[in-house]
Formats: structure tokens, sequence, C-alpha cells
């Protein structure tokens, strides 16, 4: 019979002992950090172009594996075996580097031995050295160091413009022009758990009631020249005037929650006014609050904030740039807040989730009654709890108990938890402070049918400068051969200004020229470059949308942008049926099904010429323009696959432009050609433009602006 090998205990515990201290000191030192850093440097380059902090992350982390690979290699205290193990270690980190480098060619240049070490990169190579237990070198110590944090802390910034402010106006007194509510000393519900019981309210006593407030008559507001308020909107707004100061504005996307806001603010006089909104939309807030309130101006934060006007009313600022500008923006003495897309903050673990509820505390600890509004088609995403954060952020509860206004109204209902009608006196109390939720269906009169809204992108990092460089290559090539036919004449006329016969002329050769300009930039292969730009924030605001309102039509011109929204809905966990032109007819009347018939199908990612025409999708009513097609008949036909008959919502199309570069131009174009076929349907003897006017007349444009700037 045969016997086992039996191991004696103490080799047993030895052999433990052994394998818990390599454990330890794999755990322990800068490696680690190193990999924890990288990783999230990985996913900062998967999202899309990187910001200044995660460029000086990579060069800091290139720095750290560079010193540690040469302390490795030299320390005769370990053995061959754990230096080897350590080595390998380091080039997994300068792998991933290495994949990161290969996304943005630029940061090549982070790594060359004499590239410059900025303050930034000083201040995190000491944190991330003391987080790992290592004391940094003399030079690396500097008087405006922060205090050590963990290794992903991003550096704290204040604008030169903000402090210009603050030297301005040095007495940012709090406000205590109004007194509010006092803290109700509980009496029935002492000792009760509350929370709860709250949250609850809203899952097990809804029976059917309405969760939106009662509201005011629509006022009289007198819109901005051009703009029209539509009823639901004004009663917000009369709300905002009667005093109300709290609101969770819940309406579906495509009623209007951007100018509500920007009105409410305005009624409450709730300025300077914070505004914290996801990447995607920052350009639109800014956009719209020029139109709904132009005399109040609004700056958006970029970067380190270089660019802002420190005296703006309105700061517009992304959750991504809220660790670096918290400093600054919680002692500006802010009247008002409002969160844009506020399930964002639903987990009250992560960071942007602490920053907003962070700033909410110091508005309402300066300024009693502050406006303060977060604004989300979904407020619930997975379960009830979502809620938690955004009671919060509105101050209506704290970590433990019901705040002031809320724990008085639950008093005055007489009940307790244990009482059968508390549920539904605590869900009304809840409303009361400020919940406005409306669908489409119910104001379906207030909107129109079907509507194009803009959504201006910023195309940042290196993919948005090459864009632009682009532009410019294009403009100068357009004005050179400009100026070369004038030079060329031999008619002796003389042109004063700007010749616009010869503008167009040349621009009729550009496009003439165009399929042999192989080398050079080319209107076609910039829009697509744009395009293709525009993809990951297309894909992103589809999700965001899909998510609230259910079905979503996400339209492209190129295969490459679907291969992109595709792969990011994947990686997102939502499913999606595909529509193309290289489809057999089987195959894609399936994915329609699937769209049309499934639940679970959120997205119809679709080509913007083969899904164009001869589709029913109007199981949607929101759909995402990721590009710009040549015509306005185009862009009509993909969005009447979804305002159809048989449709029984407003539909909404939104329209992602990238700011700043001709993408607008040829927005503006397409309305206009769009205007024109509207005329003409009506009996207008205007011819009707083509694909190939937009595509003429956006060079005209742009070679117009370029000679106007150098006249």
């Amino acid at each position: 019979m045969a016997r086992g090998v039996q191991r004696q205990p103490g080799a047993t515990r030895t052999t433990t002992r052994s394998r818990r201290r390599a454990r330890d000191r794999d755990n322990d030192g800068i490696i680690p950090i190193l990999a924890r850093a990288v990783r999230d440097v990985e996913a900062a380059a998967e999202r899309g172009p990187l910001t200044p902090s995660i460029r000086t992350e990579f060069q800091v982390i290139a720095l750290l594996v560079r010193e540690e690979r040469a302390r490795v290699k030299t320390d005769d205290s370990t053995s061959d075996t754990y230096r080897t193990e350590q080595l390998k270690r380091l080039d997994g980190i300068a792998t991933i580097l290495a994949k990161v480098a290969a996304r943005d060619a630029s940061l090549l240049a982070l790594l060359a031995e004499d590239a410059v070490i900025g303050d930034a990169a000083r201040s995190l190579k000491r944190d991330m050295l003391i987080a790992a237990g290592l004391e940094p070198r003399a030079d690396e110590v500097t008087t405006s160091a922060p205090a050590p944090a963990t290794a992903t802390t991003k550096r704290q910034v204040v604008p030169q413009s903000v402090v210009s402010r603050q030297l301005a106006n040095p007495f940012l007194a709090p406000d205590f022009a109004s007194v509010g509510p006092s803290e109700p000393r509980p009496r029935r519900l002492a000792g009760w758990e509350l929370i709860g019981p709250l949250l609850n309210s809203f899952e097990y006593a809804a029976d059917g009631a309405s969760a939106c407030m009662a509201l005011p008559e629509a006022s009289s507001l007198r819109a901005p020249d051009g703009l029209e308020l539509m009823p639901h909107q004004a009663q917000l707004v009369a709300a905002a005037e009667s005093g109300h100061r709290n609101f969770l504005l819940a309406d579906e996307p495509g009623l209007g929650k951007t100018a509500q806001a920007l009105l409410a603010a305005q009624a409450a006089n709730a300025y300077p006014l914070l505004v914290v909104v996801p990447n995607v939309v920052k350009t639109n807030w800014a956009r719209e609050a020029g139109r709904w309130t132009p005399a109040h101006p609004a700056t958006v934060v970029h970067g380190d904030g270089d660019t802002i006007d420190g005296f703006a009313e309105i700061i517009i600022v992304n959750y991504e740039l809220l660790d670096r500008h918290i400093g600054w923006l919680g002692d500006l003495g802010f009247r008002g807040m409002v969160v844009d897309e506020a399930h964002f903050i639903k987990n009250k673990k992560s960071q942007r989730s602490q920053h907003v509820r962070q700033l909410s505390e110091q508005i309402r600890a300066r300024t009693v009654r502050p406006l303060l509004m977060a604004l989300t088609g979904t407020p619930l995403i997975n379960d009830i709890e979502d809620f938690r954060a955004i009671w919060q952020f509105l101050g209506w509860i704290d970590e433990k108990k019901p705040g002031a206004e809320l724990m008085e109204s639950l008093e005055e209902t007489g009940l307790t938890p244990a009482d059968p009608g508390f549920s539904v006196a605590a869900r009304a109390g809840v409303i009361d402070l400020g919940i406005v939720r409306r669908r489409k269906a119910e104001v379906a009169a207030d909107i129109p049918a079907r509507r194009v809204a803009d959504l201006p992108v910023e195309l940042d990092g290196a993919v948005g400068r090459s864009i632009r460089d682009a532009e410019r290559e294009l403009a100068d090539r357009l004005v050179s051969r400009y100026e070369s036919a004038l030079e060329a004449r031999t008619s002796g006329v003389v042109a004063h200004g700007i010749d616009h016969d010869l503008v167009r002329r040349v621009a009729g050769w550009e496009l003439a020229d165009t399929a042999t300009a192989k080398s050079s930039e080319n209107v076609f292969s910039m829009i697509r470059r744009i395009g293709q730009a525009k993809a990951g924030l297309a894909a992103d605001y589809a999700a965001q949308l899909a998510r609230s309102v259910g079905k979503v039509v996400f339209f492209a011109k190129h295969v490459d942008v679907m291969d992109f929204a595709e792969q990011a809905f994947t990686e997102r966990g939502m499913r999606y049926s595909s529509i193309r032109g290289d489809q057999t007819g089987k195959q894609r009347q399936k994915n329609i099904d699937a769209f049309t018939n499934d639940p679970d199908v959120s997205i119809a990612v679709c080509s913007l010429t083969a899904a164009g025409v001869g589709l029913n999708l109007q199981v949607a009513s929101n759909m995402v323009l990721a590009e710009l097609s040549w015509s306005a008949a185009e862009q009509t036909q993909a969005i009447d696959r979804v305002h159809r008959i048989g449709q029984a919502e407003p539909v909404t199309a939104w329209r992602i432009i990238a700011a700043q570069t001709i993408d607008t131009r040829i927005a503006e174009l397409i309305d206009s050609k769009a205007g024109l076929a509207a005329r003409a349907l009506d009996g207008s003897d205007e011819e009707v433009g083509s694909a190939a006017d937009v595509q003429l007349e956006a060079l005209v444009s742009l070679l117009t602006d370029r000679l106007s700037t150098s006249l």
C-alpha cells in the first residue's frame, strides 16, 4: 500500500512564514504604488485625450520606474531571484507606459533625458515616495508641497484670475440676510431610525401618485429676444421667484432643464453660481447661459483654469476637475450650486460625490437658504439608495437623520414609522421639499413634435490641437491660392476688401483638387477626423440618454466611429443593435427586431447613409447624431427613422458639434439649407441646396473668416 509523503510540522510552519514574508515584501515599497498609479493612467488613456494632471502622473511613474530599476540592480542585500522578480514587475509597469505612449506620441517627450520636471511632477513624486514609506531626497521637498496624500491625488490649483477676484473683494462674509429653520427638537420621532423608512416610502408608497411638488402658475417672465419659455419651464422659475430654493429637477431629457436652472438662479439672484456638469456638456452650458441669462457672464474651467474669467457670475466645471479646484471653489462665496446629471454622484464613496457634497456643505454654511439644484432625468438607476447622495447634496438629510425642514414636516404628520400612513406622508413630505418630475407625454403641448438640439463639445488634448492645426493648414492653403489668383490678374481690376466672387472660385478649385491633394489636409479628411475625435463624447452622451429614457438611436457616418461607439457600449455593459450597409437583409432585420422588441437592447448604432432610409425605429424618441451629414436632407431622413407614424412622443435629435472648429460652420449651413427646403415645400421658388453646396460654402466661410482677420 503506497504511503504518502509526510511533512514535518515545523517545515510547514517555516514555509508558511516564508511565503507570508514574501507577500508582505511584495506589497511594500514603491512598486505597488506605481502599479496602482499606472492602471489609473491606462484607464484615463482609454477614456480619451489625457489631461495635464494625467500627463504629469505618466512622467512621474516613468521617473520612479527608472530610479527603482537602477536601485534594484545594484542592491546586493537581496537574492538574485528576488531582484529578477522585482525587475519583472517593473517591466510590466513599463510595458503599460509604452502602450499609453503609443496612443499619444506627445508623451514620449516627457521621457527624454532633458525633459522639464515641473513643480506638479516634483510634488506628486514626493507624495508617491511618502506613500511608499520612503524618504524623499532633500531636493524633492519643497516648502509649498501639499500635505502627504495618496499616490493618485492630483494637485490643487488657484487660477490667477481667481486670486485677482479674491484680492478685489477680500471680505466674503457669510450671508445671514434671512433666517432659515432652526434645528427642531425631535418629539415623537426621537429614537426612530428615519432614513430607511423615507427611502422605502418611494418604493412602496407611490401607489400611482405623482412625484412632483405643487408648482405655481407659469409666471409672465420675459425670455431674451428670440427665445420662448415653455409653460412647464416657467412654472419652475415661478417657484424660485416665490422663494423655493431646493430642487431635484428630474424632468425627462429634452424638456429644457438647463434653461430652467439658469433662469431659476436669475430669479433667486443666486450669484455667483457654481455649475458642476459632465465634461461632454460643459461647453453647451456656457452657450445656454449666454442665451438665457446674457446679463450674467459665464466661464468654463479647463485644466488648471488658466483661461477662466475669475470675475464671472457663473462658474462651470466638470466633475473630473473638482479635485484640482475644490480649494478655491469652496472659498469663493457661491450663493447657488447646480449639479447636472446628478446621478453621477449616487456612489457616496466616489471622489466626485464627496467633492460635490463638500461644496454643498460649504455653501450652506456661508449662505442661508442658497439655491441648490440637482438635475437628472434618472434619479434612480440601480435602487432606491441612489437617492441618498442627492438628498445629502440638497441638505434634506445627513448621514444619520433628516435635515431640519424635513424633520419638522415629519413631526407635523403626527405619525411614526410604525403607523400605516407614515410612508405616504413621508413621501409627500420629501416631494414637497422640491422634487419636480415631468414626462414628455405630460407636457407634449409645450414642446415641438420634433427638434434638433445642438450639444457643443470641446476637443481637448493632442487630438484637439491636431485638428485645429489641420484647419489652419487648410485655411492657409486657401489664402495662398486666393493671393496667387489676385496677383495673376491681367484685367487691371483692383478689388477693395475681399473679392467674394474670387473667394467662391478658390473654394471651388479646392473642392475640384481634393481628390489629388493626398499629402495635405482637405475638408473631407478633416471632418472625418473630427468625427473620430467626437466619437467617445457622443457615445458617452448616448449611454447617459439610454439610462435616462430608455431606447436611443445613435447615428454615425463612418464605420470607425460606429466601431468605437459599439466598443464603448460593450465596456459599459450596454446591449446594442448594429445596423450597417454591409449586412445581409436577414441580418439587418434581425438587428432591427432586437432593438424594437428586446427591452434589454437599449441602443441602435446606425450608419447615417445605410440606415437613414427605409427603417422604422419609432420605439425610441431620442437620437444622437455623432457626425454631421453634408446635407440637410440626409439629416432629416435620419431623424425621420424615429419621427414617423406610430411615434407617441416628441422626438429630440441631439447633434454633437465640435466647438471652435469647421464643424460649427457646417452645422449652421445645414440648418440654413433645411430652412430653404422647408420654404420650397411651402411653395417658394428658391432652389434647395445640395451636399456639394454645403461643402463649397464651408470652404467659402473658412476662407472669408481668415481673410477678414488679416485685413
